[in-house]
């Protein structure tokens, strides 16, 4: 491992500093090369519990149990850091005799966190791993922090959390862990937990300690004593095999709601859609139950997949939670005190089931009559002598309904001394807002849209009105069709089907319109870089069942197969009778019937939406489409999407949470989420409107939906020349005339490696992704926002210049390890818009590394380089250097000694090249030669006869050249070596002793171990 740069050190020293003197946390010291670290530091604990009235054998008891759950190999690092976090905060139970009552003993004391002993380790050296710093309290290690200077992105310090958190390294040590860091003095502190992707690494924001420097700010709030233990003990759960840990809005909004409940009042919570509203709700409600006397807790919801997601995380929280039957069940269960935490779904109380083949009902929206029906229910079981036993606090999802107003009314009139919580994610109606207020409390805690994009919990939308033209030709000609088909009608009848098939609806709906529809979202399916190449997928909401089921039929037709529909409908031959009208005609139910069997071709319906959701969301590239009408647009079973398509008339609620299908987090390359309306439902086309609050939002409150629609066109130009700037900018220090090969000196250079170097080159990767993708998304576009055609040409040229640029620093650096020459934006762009004579290709390496081409074709790989590079006998030269080292410090683990070796060789001729002792032919020829050796491990020449394999060679070195010891040890572990081995503690101690007992030497059997875990002849059966 290298050694901390001096500026990395002096960041370091600060903040183990700022822990000591201003946090208050023990010094255990630099702990680097101490021998038997551990996260379960034995003295420490001991320590702790030293003024405790537990005996000996119960505090030996208490340990044992401790180290054998976090030490459960058997168990993956999700459980058994689960089981581990159960023993911190419920204790551990345990008893000493036959017959003895058990004893809960303290590893952590929650109530008073003061009374605990928080350390800070450094450099805590376990294997061949060390995190930079290691938080202990009572000497289990409950959080781990990665530092970076402020030139290093944080992203590296998450990727050596995550690297130390897998088989290969130190996963046990993270199975006590609950606070995973990382962070520099520039992009302050990142925090998860175990297993966290780094995508969803979160940012604290409070606004207090402002006189510090961003890093220390966010480690003085999040890890003062009391509040890392707070974060620990009421803001994590365990839910459906991931563990996760709050959001600051979401810890002030429960804590504000604490303060609100602790004096018997209520309120309401509004957290926008897709900050994690019910988590928040789970968090609060064990709060509740955990510090309120004889509280009693009712959920109601009327969302199944709502329901389902509360049990499941109250149960990985140790809370079981009761779901009620139906209302006689429910008005039982709170006559009773049996059970504390019960959650009741509206649509189980006298709710008749819904006509599947409705196209206007949404299963996820209950009607007055069904909230009627459920009210009712609920008095007509109510006992004459009812009163609810204990403290009742009611938490009301979706508050913003006009409904729960109802319900929570005639709630009161049941429990009339209980708390009603009401939370919403959805803008209230400005005629409603008061009502809610009346029904519910005051705002308990605000957290909208904007702050949401602004934190990144969201992403921002971009939203783009398309105009569909359609002529409607003949009105006459249209009336005299109308006529002759209706000729034999009564004229009451054909009045009917006059207003049930009007003219203009008949048009809208027709084939005509829906085609030119379908050809624009295909149209972007084959041009949009993101759906272009499976990244992302798309909604289509259609007006009907039928629309939706010509949508496919449509788009089927066009060869577009990818896509699929998604309704509350279930094809039924009963649907069908008395629907014929003649051979010829078919009329739409039995259309609709017809193209739904087509799709699910033999598959029943719940099968089939299985199937294509999962498929949906896993690979999008096999299923970029769902065309729906209701269904997943709101709910749990909403899935995340990148563009959603309109054509359906919408407003305020509905439209607001179909709207946020498609703001949810996904990749570095999902910067927004798209709208792109049909029906022009904010009446921007003939008003030009710029911020979408009026139209489709009209009756909701404006300031809870400013912000939340932006111009796909307008910011899309302004984010393209933002991420130009960005770029420019950031390579104004190339020396000029800015060719290639200042390009490379400057971002490769013919020094030794630097981390500023890799650093820099990351970030150019980064900041020319950003332009080809932000151009891509204005590209048909461009002269309607004002360019013109000389600028135009030159924007090309820019963006195909850095573009070509950022693939020169990869392959002359060695970076380049893409398999085709442009990421797939850049290709589709230069092959559509940019002439070919503007556009150099990069490579010809044929989805080969450059060493690869070299191994195996010689110097005839040269021509494979690019004229740019091929212009200078020395470009070559340090472009082929560069390359092979880069093999040998990606390999240089797998055999330390060789390829160290290798790396001075390589070394040597690099120093012979620039004191021009060397001809170049012949530094070619030596070079190929050491890149042939470094593929395969080693020259054959090398290594005696026997020795021929990567792993047998890499082991033979660290044995010291000794042939009879290497076959002997190889055949050991070829004998020993069980499936899944590496990883497993059990099985890599047999392989361990058995190689002990060839070597008679531990740390040569460590050594040896580690090594073959590098080598797949190894590690594979």
């Amino acid at each position: 491992m290298s050694n901390i740069s001096e500026s990395e050190r002096d960041g370091q020293n600060r903040i183990v500093d700022l822990f000591r003197n201003k946090l208050g946390y023990e010094y255990m010291g630099n702990l680097k090369d101490r021998r038997n670290n551990s996260n379960i530091e034995v003295a420490q604990l001991r320590r702790f519990w030293a003024t405790s009235k537990y005996t000996e054998d119960q505090k030996n008891a208490a340990l044992d149990k401790l180290q054998k759950a976090a030490n459960n190999l058997a168990l993956g690092l999700f459980d058994r850091n689960k089981a581990v976090y159960s023993l911190l905060r419920f204790g551990v139970k345990v008893s000493t005799g036959v017959g003895e009552k058990h004893e809960t003993i303290e590893l952590i004391n929650w109530a008073l966190p003061f009374k605990n002993d928080f350390y800070i380790a450094e450099e805590v050296t376990i294997n061949d791993k060390r995190p930079d710093i290691v938080l202990y309290v009572n000497g289990i290690a409950l959080g781990v922090l990665e530092l970076k200077k402020s030139t290093v992105s944080v992203s590296t310090g998450i990727r050596q959390n995550l690297d130390n958190q897998s088989s290969h390294f130190i996963e046990h040590f993270f199975s006590t862990v609950q606070l995973v860091m990382a962070g520099n003095a520039s992009q302050g502190l990142h925090y998860g937990v175990v297993k966290t992707e780094e995508k969803y690494y979160l940012k604290w924001k409070e606004e207090t300690h402002q006189d510090y420097e961003l890093l220390e700010r966010q480690l003085l709030q999040m890890c003062e004593k009391s509040r890392f233990l707070e974060l620990i003990y009421d803001f994590m759960v365990y839910d459906r095999g991931f563990k996760k840990i709050s959001r600051p809005h979401q810890y002030f909004g429960v804590k504000a709601a604490q303060e609100r409940l602790k004096a018997h009042q209520g309120g309401v919570v509004f957290h926008t859609q897709g900050s994690g509203k019910s988590l928040t709700m789970v968090w609060l409600a064990n709060w509740i139950l955990e510090n309120i006397n004889e509280a009693r807790l009712l959920i109601i919801t009327d969302r199944d997949e709502l329901d389902t997601q509360i049990k499941n995380v109250f149960e990985g929280v140790n809370q079981q939670i009761y779901r009620s039957k139906n209302g006689k069940d429910l008005i039982k269960t709170l006559n009773e005190s049996k059970e504390s935490l019960i959650c009741s779904l509206v649509h189980k109380f006298g709710l008749k089931k819904r006509d599947s083949s409705s196209s206007t009902k949404n299963t996820n929206k209950r009607t007055d009559e069904e909230y009627e029906a459920y009210i009712k229910e609920l008095m007509s079981e109510l006992p004459k002598d009812f009163k609810a036993k204990g403290k009742i606090f009611v938490f009301v999802d979706e508050c913003h309904r006009t409904q729960s107003g109802m319900l929570n009314r005639a709630m009161k009139q049941i429990l009339p001394d209980s708390v009603f919580v009401g939370f919403t994610g959805t803008p209230l109606y400005k005629t409603d807002k008061m009502t809610t207020i009346e029904n519910f409390g005051t705002l308990i805690h605000e957290y909208k849209f904007d702050e949401a994009v602004r934190d990144e919990v969201v992403l921002d939308l971009r939203y783009e009105a398309r105009n569909v033209e359609q002529k409607l030709g003949s009105q006459d000609k249209i009336d005299d069709w109308f006529n002759s088909e209706t000729m034999f009608l009564k004229e009451n009848a054909k009045a009917e089907l006059k207003s049930k098939w009007g003219t203009m609806q008949k048009i809208l709906s027709s084939k005509s319109r829906l085609s030119k529809i379908a050809f624009s979202i295909v149209h972007d399916m084959h041009t949009i870089p993101r759906l272009k190449h499976g990244r992302g997928n798309a909604l289509l909401v259609a007006g009907s069942i039928y629309e939706a089921c010509k949508y496919y039929e449509i788009f089927v037709q066009m060869g577009f197969k990818k896509c699929a529909i998604v309704t509350s409908y279930t094809p039924q031959k009963k649907d069908l009778k008395g629907e014929t009208v003649n051979d010829e005609e078919e009329t739409q139910k039995i259309e609709q019937y017809e193209i739904y069997q087509k799709m699910l071709n033999g598959k029943d319906v719940d099968t089939f939406e299985a199937e294509v959701k999962d498929k949906f969301l896993k690979e999008p590239a096999l299923m970029k489409l769902l065309i729906v009408v209701d269904k997943l647009l709101t709910g749990f079973d909403a899935p995340p999407c990148t563009y959603l398509y309109i054509d359906k008339s919408m407003q305020n609620h509905g439209l607001f949470q179909a709207i946020c299908r498609v703001n949810r987090l996904h990749d570095e390359e999902k910067e927004f989420g798209y709208i792109i309306d049909y029906k022009d439902l904010f009446n921007s086309i003939a008003l030009t409107i710029k911020d979408y609050t009026t139209g489709g939002f009209d009756e909701l409150d404006k300031e809870d939906v400013a912000g939340l629609l932006k111009s796909r066109v307008q910011n899309g130009k302004s984010d393209f020349e933002a991420a130009l700037e960005q770029v420019r900018v950031f390579c104004e220090p190339v020396a000029k005339p800015k060719d290639r090969a200042d390009y490379v000196k400057y971002f490769v250079g013919d020094e030794a490696e630097s981390e500023q170097k890799r650093t820099n080159r990351r970030n150019l990767y980064k900041y020319v992704s950003r332009l080809v993708t932000t151009f891509a998304n204005i590209i048909n576009s461009l002269d309607t926002l004002g360019y013109s055609s000389e600028q135009i040409e030159q924007l090309k040229n820019d963006v195909s210049h850095y573009s070509n640029t950022k693939e020169h620093i990869k392959l002359s650096s060695g970076d380049y390890i893409d398999l085709k020459s442009y990421e797939p934006a850049m290709r589709y762009l230069i092959d559509t818009y940019i002439n070919a004579e503007d556009s150099e290709k990069v490579s010809a390496l044929e989805d080969m590394t450059l060493v690869q081409l070299l191994v195996e074709r010689g110097e005839v790989a040269i021509d494979a380089l690019p004229d740019s590079i091929r212009q200078t006998q020395e470009s070559v030269a340090e472009t082929v250097e560069n390359n092979v080292r880069r093999v040998i410090i990606n390999e240089q683990d797998s055999n330390a000694i060789y390829f160290g070796k290798m790396s001075i060789l390589l070394n040597e001729l690099v120093s012979l090249r620039k004191q021009q002792s060397i001809e170049y032919a012949e530094h070619l020829k030596r070079i190929i030669e050491l890149a042939k050796a470094v593929v395969n491990g080693g020259d054959a020449k090398d290594y005696p006869t026997g020795i021929k394999t990567k792993g047998k060679r890499a082991l033979y070195d660290l044995l010291e050249g000794n042939e009879p010891l290497t076959d002997q040890v190889n055949e050991t572990i070829i004998t020993y070596k069980k499936h899944g081995w590496a990883g497993h503690s059990i099985k890599e101690k047999q392989i361990k002793n058995a190689i002990k007992s060839q070597v008679q030497d531990e740390n040569k059997a460590q050594e040896i171990l580690n090594l073959i875990k590098k080598h797949s002849e190894y590690t594979e059966d």
